[in-house]
């Protein structure tokens, strides 16, 4: 995504101060960067610098040098002025370029700045992730192609592409799919389509989402006013604020009568359908990247707010993200991990015969699907209030996740898979009312259900469907949908209950998932595995989230 300065922060060159949040207003804080003559990088220069030309790069980086250099004004003592764009700028570069030349002038460049007395920020964290080891996040290795696609097509590498590129099979088709959602032609501004994702990520605390998209609205020349609250925006976007905390919280709620509302002749203002679909995937697209966020334990990016600081590193005190485990919060000792492993591995190949040998009545397939769903699973304690940045742009923040059928109360009616699916409905739905999205759609959920390397754990050659359909029908069943031709009993069996807990809060709360609930499920496998569980349980949450609402829109057209 862009690279442009975040709003909510009052720059000072030098960096004093430090950053501070704000909810600002108006178009000041965007042309007072645009106005500074400090060398921050332009589009065209930052343009080159991700230039697939080898050459053109060199050409790129060398100018960037330069106007560094010119900036510190080694020529004129005393003199020596970068403003902060232009020291984030560098220590993103620093970071997290795939391309080793670029890393190491950036930060070659950033210690000439400090030698000529220039306060300069460094990154609070020391990697993408505070739940994943940096050195399992490959930079160098077989995951770089992808990562210098990612660089030379969006211009930079940001923590999410880093933790999905342990899965590239996956990453290309989410990149294309999320290029398509923002950048290609569409019925949707581009700036629209960013303050929708804005809303979107807010519903679920992340402020990570928020400010990524937040750059990009502003690139894409968005008021900047906006992102101060919804009383300044368009009364056509605000329409979308229940839909938006029922996709995000409660999906089974979306009614015709939601649809009707936006789109029917005498709405005010009025939605066309296409407009309408591309909000609503751009909506559900972002609520389940926000779950992938918060389940890998996501760090600030170093340009953003709650990623740098200005102030030295002291010995007696190690700053942490906001993601960042407290001591007590670490990871539980590895005790009867790989005893784990083992069961669960007996467990699948039983399942599996037992399937083959056994035929369960219809009547026990829906009672075993009702004794899950009902089943209650805890979750983690509701985190502190978000930050301004993002509470500013929550409307009825009291507005959560409730389950689908809680004890002893009337639940919803249940969406049988056979009835709408995405296969026979939603996938033409999507693909007649925004051309190819339906397609992209089909190839990503297509590529996380048949992901497979044949192992688990410490062992090779291991066939993992039945694990992975389990996790797949069990985020499902969390959302009302049942498939008539599925052994729920499966679920009980393979996922234990610390499993459980982790998919339940990344899938209906995530902004509450936390180190422990992370580490203390699969305690034997390895991250990359955790990765792709996180990736299942996205796409389900999406394609759920996505069925109700096509469902909905599909009644509507009738």
């Amino acid at each position: 995504m862009a690279s442009n300065a975040v709003p909510g922060l009052t720059c000072r060159a030098n960096g004093e101060d430090g950053p501070r949040q704000a909810c600002v207003s108006g178009g000041s804080l965007r042309n007072r960067f645009d106005s500074e003559s400090d060398g921050a990088p332009t589009a065209k220069s930052s343009a080159r610098l991700c230039s697939r030309d080898r050459e053109e790069r060199a050409a790129a980086l060398e100018e960037l040098s330069q106007k560094v250099l010119a900036c510190l004004g080694l020529d004129r003592p005393g003199s020596a002025r970068l403003g902060k764009r232009m020291l984030l700028h560098l220590l993103r570069l620093s970071r997290s370029c795939p391309l080793q030349e670029v890393r190491v002038r950036a930060s070659e460049l950033l210690r000439t700045a400090q030698d000529e007395g220039v306060e300069v920020p460094r990154a609070l964290a020391s990697g993408p992730s505070a739940f994943i080891p940096t050195k399992e996040i490959l930079i160098e290795g077989p995951n770089q192609d992808v990562l210098i696609e990612s660089f030379v097509s969006l211009g930079r590498v940001d923590h999410l592409t880093m933790v999905m590129a342990l899965h590239p099979a996956y990453l290309s088709c989410f990149l294309r799919t999320q290029h398509a959602l923002l950048e290609l032609d569409g019925p949707l501004p581009r700036h629209w389509r960013h303050y929708i994702s804005i809303m979107a990520a807010a519903r679920h605390h992340c402020a990570y989402l928020v400010q990524q998209h937040s750059a990009g609205f502003l690139e894409a020349g968005g008021d900047e006013s906006w992102l101060s609250g919804f009383e300044h925006t368009p009364t056509k976007l605000r329409s979308l604020q229940t839909l938006n905390k029922l996709l995000a919280h409660r999906p089974w709620l979306i009614t015709l009568q939601h649809i009707q509302e936006l789109v029917s002749p005498g709405a005010e203002p009025r939605w066309s359908l296409a407009e309408l679909i591309h909000a609503v995937i751009l909506m559900a697209h972002t609520h389940s990247l926000c779950s992938f966020v918060w389940g890998c334990g996501l760090n600030p990016e170093p340009d953003h707010i709650g990623g740098y600081t200005f102030q030295p590193p002291s010995p007696n005190h190690l700053p942490r993200s906001p993601h960042s485990p407290a001591p007590e919060d670490g990871r539980p000792e590895l005790v009867d991990g790989a005893v784990e492993v083992e069961v669960l591995l007996k467990r699948m190949v039983e399942l599996q015969q037992q399937q083959e040998e056994e035929e369960c009545t219809q009547e026990e397939m829906v009672t075993r699907f009702e004794r899950e769903r009902s089943e209650s699973i805890p979750t983690a304690v509701v985190r502190g209030a978000p930050p301004d940045l993002v509470v500013c742009l929550v409307e009825e923040p009291e507005f959560r996740y409730e389950d689908f059928a809680p004890r002893g109360e009337q639940s919803p009616p249940v969406m049988r898979a056979q009835d709408y699916s995405w296969e026979d409905h939603g996938f033409s739905l999507v693909n007649r009312l925004l051309p190819d999205m339906g397609q992209l759609l089909d190839e990503k959920f297509q590529v996380v259900s048949t992901l497979t390397y044949h192992r688990m754990a410490m062992h090779e050659g291991v066939d993992t469907y039945t694990l992975r359909k389990a996790l797949w029908n069990y985020i499902h069943c969390l959302y009302g949908i049942r498939y008539d031709d599925y052994d729920y009993g499966g679920v009980n069996v393979l996922l234990e209950r610390s499993l459980k807990v982790f998919v339940k809060t990344m899938a209906c709360h995530p902004e509450q998932t936390t180190a422990r609930v992370y580490h203390t499920f699969w305690r034997h496998f390895r991250h990359s595995e955790k990765v792709h569980a996180n990736l299942i349980v996205m796409e389900a949450r999406l394609q759920a989230a996505l069925l109700y609402t096509l469902r909905a829109i599909t009644y509507y057209m009738r």
